[in-house]
């Protein structure tokens, strides 16, 4: 990580408490270099709030949705950078976010036994490079200074968002992966991969969120 930045890591949670301990000890490395870590809770009925509390430096309530959670913890943020993580999403040990960099991603490694996976992670690392979109699987990072909030729809604010972003430029594609848990592909099975990436064309053709969120449900 590049020291001239300070980084705000902002992860939005509910009910990962079975994990989270994990996730931000990973982060602890990340704290000491002086970096922040706030925790957006929306709404958990388990105890992941009081876990996160002694691993990270703020955690705060907003309402249950992605969107919302990640605005929230913005605008507590003090960093230079901000960094968008989802709980079940490990960070690489080593990094740099290049001090002229004003948004862009990682790319991302899915950990899974499924043989799919691989050719899946492969394949959003393409297609973000080629359409200069990002997603929340690939730690999404924006410049404090200039981020908007993410449009607070009920599905793809990181596709609205990196739409937003791209009228200042193309992202930053980093090299360097994150590692997400590939359990939510396993559970409902990879191809439904191919139905988000279906979502996500129709949403770039002018679909609603709204109807998009009740076809993904």
């Amino acid at each position: 990580m590049d020291a001239r930045l300070r980084l705000s890591v902002v992860v939005p949670v509910l009910n990962e408490a079975a994990g989270i301990r994990a996730a931000f000890e990973a982060l602890a490395p990340l704290r000491a270099r002086g970096h922040e870590v706030i925790v957006v809770d929306g709404g958990s009925s388990d105890s992941t709030a009081d876990i996160a509390a002694g691993l990270c430096d703020r955690v705060l309530s907003a309402p249950r949705g992605r969107a919302a959670q990640m605005n929230a913890g913005a605008r507590a943020a003090n960093g230079d950078m901000l960094l968008f993580l989802h709980a079940d999403t490990r960070l690489p040990a080593d990094f740099t976010i290049p001090d002229s960099a004003v948004w862009g991603r990682f790319d991302v490694r899915i950990d899974g036994r499924h043989p799919l996976l691989k050719v899946v992670a492969c394949a959003m690392n393409l297609r973000s490079r080629l359409t200069g979109i990002a997603t929340g699987d690939q730690a999404m990072f924006v410049r404090r200074a200039v981020f908007p909030g993410f449009p607070e729809i009920p599905l793809m604010e990181d596709v609205a968002l990196s739409k937003v972003l791209k009228q200042r430029g193309r992202p930053t594609c980093l090299h360097e992966k994150v590692t997400t848990s590939g359990r939510r592909w396993e559970e409902r099975g990879v191809l439904r991969t191919i139905l988000m990436w279906r979502l996500r064309l129709l949403y770039f053709l002018g679909a609603r969120p709204e109807d998009l969120a009740r076809r993904y449900r």
